[in-house]
């Protein structure tokens, strides 16, 4: 009763904003029940400045609902598929993350980009869009309103890149009797897991090639999903030793930056993958999957609500241009990689 009184209007605001962006998301799939929730809660927080009695509630979503969306995350994940996938997709997987994540680190320093936002379009960028975004906020201590740019700029990539690689891929040349090559452009190219649908769904409409590559690019996106595990614990390394070496005299023990909901996100992970392979049907996991999306955009809907719009405009020019390049190297060295390797 008393977790109820302290958040349950927060909670209640939050879903009245999540239900409608889920939906809204549903009929408009390019754009996502994410982006919409989170736009959303922005625009309400304009003439809703003083939180007062909402405020615990909001806070609560954002953060520990958010960490919960990552845990059943995992349930979408049968390891068996993802290794067989790797062997063909893990070269460039993670040839495009370091890239990603090297680039940011570079425009960091020469750019004077805040830490926590390079670290956010980075991750989000070269991993797996809002969720990646989702499982790295805590582990770094990232407040709503970096959360929300850094959201930002991952859906204007993936807006574009759903629209645009399609037409790109067939100017370039690959092959449109089978949708491998193309599947594994677009999943490791476009960062979220909705745009790579809508991407690579075109592809089979534009060459009556029903499923074979939604199949494979959400297969090869999925093995990118992996990597929110060793980036997470990294990050959770690095932090300890960033706030040993700035604490005068104090201790800061790992025990409480570690990321444990990670943990439980290998362990749904495993829970899939053992259940599939004596026999049961991965179709029963698909409500969870679910549950886990409508989470995320839960949350985006709280992270909207403590961000400042007008503010979040005004700073947003140079992590842009780190989500650009960031944007421009994964999709030339996924494209050099298929071609070194024969796919393209």
């Amino acid at each position: 009763m008393e977790f109820i009184n302290k958040n349950g209007k927060g909670l209640l605001l939050c879903l009245a904003i999540a239900i409608p962006s889920w939906f809204l998301g549903k009929a408009f799939p390019i754009i996502g029940g994410a982006v919409i929730a989170i736009l959303a809660g922005m625009i309400v927080t304009i003439f809703f400045k003083e939180k007062g009695s909402f405020e615990a509630g909001i806070k609560f979503t954002s953060k520990k609902i958010l960490q919960w969306a990552v845990i059943l995350l995992g349930f979408g994940l049968n390891l068996n598929v993802i290794v067989e996938t790797g062997k063909q997709s893990l070269p460039i997987i993670v040839c495009t993350i370091a890239t990603s994540l090297i680039i940011a680190f570079i425009l960091h320093k020469a750019m004077h980009i805040p830490s926590n936002i390079s670290t956010l379009v980075g991750v989000g960028s070269s991993i797996c869009g809002g969720s990646a975004i989702a499982a790295t906020a805590p582990v770094i201590d990232a407040d709503d309103e970096e959360v929300a740019q850094a959201i930002s700029i991952i859906f204007f990539f993936n807006v574009v890149a759903a629209i645009v690689f399609p037409a790109f891929g067939n100017a370039i040349g690959f092959d449109t009797t089978s949708g491998e090559a193309f599947g594994i452009f677009a999943g490791t190219a476009v960062n979220d897991t909705s745009s790579v649908t809508a991407c690579a769904s075109t592809w089979d409409s534009m060459f009556n090639l029903g499923s074979a590559t939604l199949d494979k690019a959400v297969t090869v996106k999925l093995t990118r999903t992996l990597a929110i595990i060793p980036i997470t614990l990294v990050l959770a390394f690095w932090r300890t030793k960033k706030q040993n070496s700035i604490e005068d005299g104090k201790k800061v023990s790992m025990k409480s930056i570690f990321p444990f909901f990670i943990l439980y996100f290998i362990a749904a992970s495993i829970i899939t993958t053992i259940a599939v392979s004596n026999g049961i049907s991965s179709d029963i996991f698909a409500p969870v999957k679910e549950l886990s999306k409508f989470f995320i955009v839960l949350a985006m809907a709280a992270i909207g609500l403590n961000t400042d719009i007008v503010k979040l405009v005004r700073t947003g020019g140079k992590p842009l241009i780190m989500g650009l390049c960031c944007w421009i190297g994964i999709t030339g060295v996924s494209l050099i990689l298929q071609h070194i390797q024969g796919l393209w």
